[in-house]
């Protein structure tokens, strides 16, 4: 009767051992089962080549170079001693393709490295699926070279932008009268429309001097206007390569600025010099610093003589600029016809239409 409640204490005790191994045992899986497909699959590449784990790169190389002769599909010859994988064609490119897995296997370091850490841990079948597919799905160029072709290919493509909206800035400015009248005089001065219609050798239509002409314009006056802004003359300093390239220098000069601004304002309590008053209107403003160049200098004039720098002051002229807008609207009959639209017809707006 002891040595029976003894074993039933035993039993019970094991039991209870493989109830708490129960949830492991049913995660677990044969490691063979999931190699199938990574590497040489179920097979040891050091045995399909026929060397041994400490065989060196030019032992490799010759074994592969062997066997690829030997079951290459467009040479291949049975011979007495093949069996099994080799003695059709069709099992011989079978036999091929695995002894050119197990050469791209062992051949790189790295990979023979995860492989050989396959071979000596087979349990860890999570983790040698992700060095696999890591492997295989890395790109195969310098991430570092596509990310400077690709900011070179915007750099191209941002500087020939900006040549076709200067362009333009400049064919436009040529049919403003203004202009125009300007750049014709300053050509009379200079002489350059008579040179123009010189006939010399070769006799110039009408139309090569009319585009001669318009050229000499065009280019008087890109030498005498200062175009900023969205259409201002491109500079190589502004692209985007070049901007990263001096991106450190401009953080570095961002810091060494701003603690001046605070040493000389903040702590010693200096008065704001003209570039500094432009600059605190120019952010309360919202602009940037190429919008805020675009305008007129008496603009700014009137900027600095209402003292807009200091916040109350740009509060009234922001509201009288507001009140201002809202008068231009309200005599605006485009801005009443669409008042009008949005009463009458505008959405959200119901209707019935009667017969």
């Amino acid at each position: 009767m002891a040595a029976q409640l003894a074993l039933c204490r035993e039993t019970g005790a094991a039991g209870r051992r493989w109830l708490a191994l129960l949830p492991l045992l049913l995660l677990a899986r044969p490691a063979g089962a999931l190699l199938e497909g990574l590497y040489c699959g179920t097979r040891d590449c050091y045995e399909v080549l026929g060397v041994s784990r400490t065989a060196s790169k030019a032992e490799i190389a010759r074994a592969y170079r062997q066997l690829a002769r030997r079951y290459h599909p467009d040479r291949y010859r049975p011979e007495p001693g093949d069996e099994g994988a080799g003695r059709t064609p069709q099992s011989a490119e079978e036999a091929f393709l695995l002894v050119a897995t197990a050469y791209e296997t062992l051949k790189d370091e790295d990979t023979r490295k995860d492989y050989d850490y396959l071979l000596d841990h087979p349990e860890e079948y999570y983790s040698h699926y992700y060095h696999y597919y890591r492997r295989r799905l890395a790109p195969k160029v310098d991430v570092r070279v596509v990310i400077l072709v690709s900011v070179c290919a915007i750099s191209v493509f941002q500087f020939f932008s900006w040549w076709n909206s200067y362009n333009k800035a400049i064919s436009y400015l040529a049919t403003v009268p203004k202009y125009r009248i300007q750049a014709t005089e300053i050509a009379k001065q200079q002489g350059l429309l008579k040179k123009a219609k010189e006939k010399g050798r070769n006799k110039k239509s009408k139309e090569e001097i009319r585009d001669e002409e318009e050229n000499i314009i065009k280019n008087i006056i890109k030498s005498k206007i200062d175009i900023k802004g969205g259409y201002q003359k491109p500079q190589i300093r502004d692209l985007l390569l070049f901007q990263i390239i001096l991106a450190p220098f401009h953080l570095c000069s961002y810091i060494v600025w701003y603690c001046r601004w605070v040493y000389n304002f903040n702590i010693k309590g200096k008065e704001y010099g003209e570039e500094e008053r432009l600059y605190i209107i120019r952010k309360s403003m919202k602009m940037s610093k190429s919008q805020f160049d675009s305008l007129e200098d008496h603009q700014k004039e009137t900027f600095l003589k209402r003292e807009l720098w200091i916040k109350e002051n740009y509060e009234v002229y922001k509201q009288e600029q507001e009140e201002e807008l809202k008068k231009k609207l309200a005599n605006d009959p485009r801005w009443k016809r669409y008042r009008r639209w949005m009463k009458n017809e505008g959405p959200g707006r119901l209707t019935f239409v009667d017969d």
